[in-house]
């Protein structure tokens, strides 16, 4: 009896024993293992990534909109330890996946457990997947980004994917790339044996409103077509605040697709490209004439049709004189002659420092990737007068979109500059006073002068205040200009309280010589459309 209770209790010391040395391989010699592949567990399960923040635009009532959210699509992955046949695999899965089949075949060759051969399947594809019935072939869901509005804002979106230099999933150009930061989060760890939890990422309410920005890109896609232009841009700005309502480009693309598109339609001309802006320039360089206390909208000036200097013709379009003629005269007709009577009567310094103040020499500080700032390198390094001249009717010096409509809304906001901005938690910021409140107002009475004469816009019930530019685009590789043109319209409405300032650029448009006859019918049509959507009072009623 003794002997058997001794054999059981050797028995169970020995199971105790093994046990003990099972615990100890496990919690001691194969800790790390276990640990590893725990963690592997947890990653690959997705728990440990952050939820990305999302993207909203907004309506007139304050209301958010989802422009850019998460969404499960299908996917479908490889086991290539599991993979009987590369092969086969392979060459079955080519067609369906629209891949090269050594490629796939080389693919299923690597040593992993995971690898991704296609996101954002379609169930078509997928249902063809699963009757192949193949071994270490899986379909299942993962976690991408969604525009649900396609290429709607997609500049200003930006995307989010991997980069030619790394395969990080990270915010690409636009929104997603300038705040990258605050929408990603911060993804959690597995620290030993606790979990750390992900922190979430931030959602960005953007000013931009859906309806205007749908319908600014309308407006401009249709411009760009009727004068068979190679692109353009349609910038619409609140000018009390700085708020940017729609900013749209064209060429554009879909951030659902972005692979598909040529690296340069990712860049938001906007604010990443200078020009050359035209005779738009003229009502900054009459702002200085008149603030500047040099002259008023009445003082004279005998246009005889060109100005010589350093051995160089300037002229106005057509050659045409215009004899004598008040400033109220030079920014309705638009005479290069007299912009330039402008900048010879203030001065070199004068007509540089308020440029300067308008904020032409740097950047808006829009929240935008990529900003850049004007070039006035022709003003600083080579100050003759041709070249002052030519700066006073906007050639010879540029400019980005952002900051000429920046420029406009400050004399619609009654001489103060103020700072752009496109998401909603940013503050409302004065820059400085540009010109006094008198010169602002004098500026522009001048220009909705200039738009009643010429006619074009006719919007019943309100004042509009605006000016063209036709611009002759530079020939980077010979020196002087091409043939082509840019035609700008930049103005504001109504004129007696601006309710929002509009910018439209079209570049190289080939039918219609000026930019009356190409942009400004588009700003037409979007400023009837915003005075209407936002229920604007009339201020130009007629007895």
């Amino acid at each position: 009896m003794k002997g058997r209770i001794l054999a059981v209790a050797f028995i169970f010391s020995l199971a105790f024993a093994s046990l003990v040395f099972q615990l100890y391989e496990i919690q001691i010699v194969k800790n790390s293992f276990f640990s590893a592949r725990a963690e592997s567990q947890i990653k690959l399960s997705g728990y440990l990534e952050a939820k990305r923040g999302g993207i909203y635009f907004t309506d007139r009532e304050g209301n958010l909109i989802q422009a850019a959210s998460n969404k499960d699509y299908t996917i479908v992955f490889a086991s290539p330890k599991q993979i009987v046949s590369r092969e086969e695999a392979a060459a079955a899965l080519a067609p369906i996946l629209n891949i090269d089949e050594k490629e796939l075949a080389q693919r299923f060759s690597k040593k992993t457990s995971y690898e991704l051969l296609a996101s954002k399947i379609t169930e078509g594809q997928a249902d063809k997947i699963r009757s192949l019935r193949l071994k270490g072939i899986f379909i299942d869901t993962k976690e991408f980004r969604f525009y649900p509005f396609g290429n709607l804002a997609a500049n200003v979106l930006g995307f989010v994917g991997p980069s030619s230099k790394d395969s990080q999933i990270r915010g690409r150009y636009g929104i997603e790339a300038f705040y990258d930061e605050r929408l990603n989060g911060k993804a959690g760890v597995l620290e030993k044996d606790k979990v750390i939890d992900p922190d979430q990422g931030e959602d960005i309410v953007l000013t931009i409103d859906r309806f205007i920005q749908s319908q600014a890109e309308e407006i401009l896609e249709k411009a760009v077509a009727n004068n068979k232009a190679s692109g353009g841009t349609i910038i619409v700005q609140e000018p009390a605040t700085g708020k940017i309502l729609a900013l749209a480009n064209l060429p554009s693309f879909d951030p659902d697709n972005y692979s598909s598109y040529k690296l340069g339609d990712f860049i938001n001309p906007a604010v990443q490209a200078i020009y050359e802006p035209g005779s738009v320039f003229k009502v900054i360089t009459m702002a200085a004439g008149i603030d500047s206390g040099k002259l008023t909208p009445e003082t004279e000036f005998n246009d005889t049709g060109s100005f010589v200097l350093n051995n160089r013709t300037i002229t106005n379009y057509q050659n045409k004189a215009y004899g004598k003629v008040t400033m109220k005269d030079v920014i309705a007709n638009s005479i290069n002659t007299g912009a330039v009577f402008v900048v010879r009567k203030i001065g070199h310094d004068t007509f540089f420092n308020y440029a300067i103040k308008f904020g032409f020499d740097d950047k808006t500080g829009i929240d935008l990737p990529g900003e850049l700032r004007g070039d006035f390198r022709r003003l600083k390094n080579n100050p003759k007068d041709i070249n002052f001249a030519t700066a006073s009717f906007g050639q010879g010096l540029a400019v980005t979109p952002i900051q000429l409509i920046n420029a406009v809304s400050a004399i619609a906001n009654g001489g103060e500059l103020m700072k752009a901005y496109i998401t909603e938690d940013s503050k409302t910021e004065r820059i400085r006073r540009v010109v006094k409140p008198e010169t602002a107002a004098l500026v522009r009475d001048m220009m909705v002068g200039a738009v009643k004469k010429a006619g074009a816009i006719q919007i019943p019930g309100y004042a509009i205040a605006g000016k063209t530019g036709t611009a002759a685009i530079p020939d980077f590789k010979k020196g002087g200009y091409t043939d082509e043109f840019v035609h700008t319209f930049a103005g504001f409405a109504p004129a007696a309280k601006p309710r929002f300032t509009i910018l439209v650029k079209i570049d190289s448009p080939q039918v219609g010589p000026l930019a009356g006859f190409t942009v400004v019918p588009a700003f037409a049509e979007l400023a009837q459309f915003a005075l209407n959507y936002y229920g604007v009072s009339p201020d130009d009623i007629q007895p």
